[in-house]
């Protein structure tokens, strides 16, 4: 925990790039939010107070913000410095340290924040820069050092000459200030660039030529400076995410057969000696116990929740559906808005028509059922403990406990099956 920080996250910008009527900073990756992954960071630091600078539908990504977050509107686009500025308003009477962080930079890790500040703490420094070293470093801003090899400026490389682009240390865009060094730099910021904009990166210029103390840190891990602009930066983010969320599911335990054909997205939770089999999708809010087998081309979509040992095997989709212990789904299946018990056999070809044209409606299948293939379930319904469909049929009553139904529609056969 770092103690006395304050972050301001800047999220004005339009994100033109990314041809969309979405703002830039609510494209998910891996079923979030870019911005989510900013702020959960955010979170795990504790600051004193969040402030987010917001532009571009200011309205849209404001409503989505947690409680604890202040936004401040820039309402004139005129550059990061500019954005800073208005966050400071939101931060009078507070005395520390300034985290400036980017809401379109959702890969940075907080093992890198957490060493940035604490060596800019330990070493009383005015500002901190965390750099990163590219071998093609084009769209970014150059880190420039003296002769001493100290950082003297950062230049954006549409200003920068043919020997400054040729620098591969970058700037990542993270920068913490002692905050009464930043305001003082911040007003001698002018736009004397060709974007006419106030850079906030002209402030570590100003600071070393005020004998303030400028350091860096390099980060290992060169995707954590990815920013995100275009569509095809947010599928490059998005593989890289995935395989941080599937590296960490097998060191928990769980074993992924095809790390690359395997999309599972933040926030689930899996068990442990669970496998997941190639090309299957697992959305957000998705709990998955031990010891199962999912797919392969399985999708388990939002609200599924999978009890431990069950399968949930090729070509099945599940959503808003609870599935018992020990319960097979081997194969070709659609179960949604479904309650299903334990050790309940669902043969090939079964779907839940849970949908009448209007509403969503509940199929509920108890313990030791066993649905015969290509059974159709019309919602709402209730299949019974022990009860047994037939082939083919069609399912629109309820069915009593350890009875068969058969036909289309089903009807129940007298005795028990």
């Amino acid at each position: 925990m770092h103690k006395n920080i304050a972050v301001i996250i800047l999220a004005a910008g339009k994100g033109e790039r990314m041809k969309s009527s979405l703002p830039k900073v609510m494209h998910n990756i891996c079923g979030q939010p870019m911005l989510a992954y900013v702020l959960s960071l955010t979170r795990t630091l504790k600051p004193k107070k969040t402030v987010i600078v917001l532009g571009h539908q200011y309205e849209a990504i404001q409503n989505k913000l947690p409680a604890e977050i202040t936004a401040v509107r820039q309402r004139k686009l005129l550059g990061t410095a500019d954005a800073v500025r208005e966050a400071l308003f939101k931060l009078k009477g507070f005395k520390g340290t300034v985290l400036v962080l980017y809401a379109d930079t959702p890969l940075l890790k907080k093992e890198s924040v957490d060493k940035l500040l604490e060596y800019h703490t330990e070493n009383k420094l005015d500002a901190t820069l965390l750099t990163a070293r590219m071998n093609k470093p084009k769209g970014y801003g150059r880190i420039v050092r003296d002769k001493y090899s100290s950082i003297s400026a950062i230049v954006e490389e549409k200003d920068a000459d043919d020997f400054e682009k040729e620098i591969k240390e970058i700037n990542t865009g993270i920068i913490c200030f002692n905050k009464s060094s930043l305001e003082a730099a911040l007003k001698k910021v002018r736009p004397d660039n060709r974007k006419k904009e106030y850079y906030l990166t002209d402030t570590i210029k100003i600071l070393y030529k005020n004998g303030k103390l400028v350091d860096g840190v390099k980060i290992n891990d060169i995707h954590e400076a990815i920013g995100v602009n275009s569509r095809l930066e947010l599928a490059r983010a998005n593989l890289v995410m995935q395989q941080r969320i599937n590296e960490k599911f097998m060191r928990s335990g769980v074993t992924i057969a095809d790390t690359y054909s395997t999309f599972i997205s933040y926030g689930t939770r899996i068990g442990r000696d669970t496998l997941i089999y190639p090309f299957t999708v697992i959305e957000r809010d998705v709990r998955i116990g031990k010891r199962c087998f999912i797919g392969p081309f399985a999708h388990l979509r939002e609200g599924t929740r999978v009890a431990d040992d069950v399968t949930v095997g090729n070509f099945t989709e599940t959503t808003r559906a609870r599935i018992g212990a020990k319960t097979l789904i081997k194969h070709f299946s659609y179960i949604g808005d479904a309650a299903v018990g334990a050790r309940v056999n669902i043969g090939a070809g079964t779907v839940t028509a849970n949908f009448d044209g209007r509403s969503k409606h509940t199929t509920v299948i108890k313990d030791r059922a066993l649905i015969g293939s290509d059974t159709v379930l019309v919602a709402p319904v209730k299949v019974g403990r022990g009860a047994l469909t037939g082939a083919g049929s069609v399912i629109i009553k309820n069915i009593p406990d350890n009875k068969k139904a058969v036909g289309v529609p089903a009807r129940i056969l007298k005795g028990k099956r």
